[in-house]
């Protein structure tokens, strides 16, 4: 039974991941753009970056956001009325972009 479950939950996230549309992700980002910056790197000091996230924690904490389980004068206004696809658009776009860290000389 345990198996199964882990299967089922393997897939739903798998298909959640592939119904994803990371254009429409990208449209949707620009409110964001204001915080969190056009790729997604912060341009305020108490924002988080979102680049390279992994989606299933960016949708997760966005769904937080919209139901109210988590807090933010911002986000909880911005999350409400974003709709689980647009969710899901918009951590797919911020989990696609790179990061790339280099050691410094």
């Amino acid at each position: 039974m345990r198996r199964l479950l882990t299967i089922l939950c393997l897939m739903a996230i798998a298909g959640a991941a592939t119904a994803a549309d990371v254009n429409a992700g990208k449209t949707k980002s620009a409110v964001c753009a204001v915080c969190h910056g056009v790729q997604g790197l912060s341009t305020l000091p108490n924002a988080p970056n979102l680049a390279g996230q992994p989606q299933i924690y960016l949708a997760e904490q966005l769904k937080n956001y919209r139901s109210g389980k988590r807090t933010h004068e911002v986000m909880s206004v911005i999350a409400k009325p974003l709709s689980d696809q647009e969710i899901e658009d918009l951590s797919a776009w911020y989990a696609s972009l790179q990061i790339v860290l280099r050691e410094s000389k």
